[in-house]
């Protein structure tokens, strides 16, 4: 049975979106906090039902661009999947229309 929406700030899935400075151009480390404070702000409203977003910039290369958490523990693809399943949501197709919204807040923040 599925729990009706919008659900506990807990239960939702948590995603980070890390931004690397160069998707802001040459001078992107000169902008990219306030980008990413742009894109949080955007962002929150976007499956606000079931996901929390954390709109970050990408410091360190070694963590993954995309990081899922549900009850304060990191969560694999296969697990994110199964989760936006009850959502009648895939993985891939959340993070293709994720990239393309940054992508989109990116031109959008650029061009302001």
């Amino acid at each position: 049975m599925k729990s009706a929406l919008p659900l506990q700030e807990e239960k939702k899935l948590f995603v980070t979106y890390r931004v690397e400075a160069g998707c802001l151009g040459p001078d992107g480390l000169s902008h990219i906090a306030k980008f990413c404070k742009f894109a949080q702000s955007e962002m929150e409203a976007v499956d606000s039902e079931y996901i929390t977003w954390n709109i970050v910039h990408r410091e360190d290369k070694t963590l993954p661009e995309m990081e899922y958490n549900v009850f304060g523990k990191v969560i694999n693809d296969s697990q994110a999947d199964k989760y936006l399943s009850m959502f009648g949501k895939n993985l891939n197709e959340f993070e293709n229309n994720l990239s393309d919204l940054i992508t989109n807040l990116i031109y959008q923040f650029m061009n302001d």
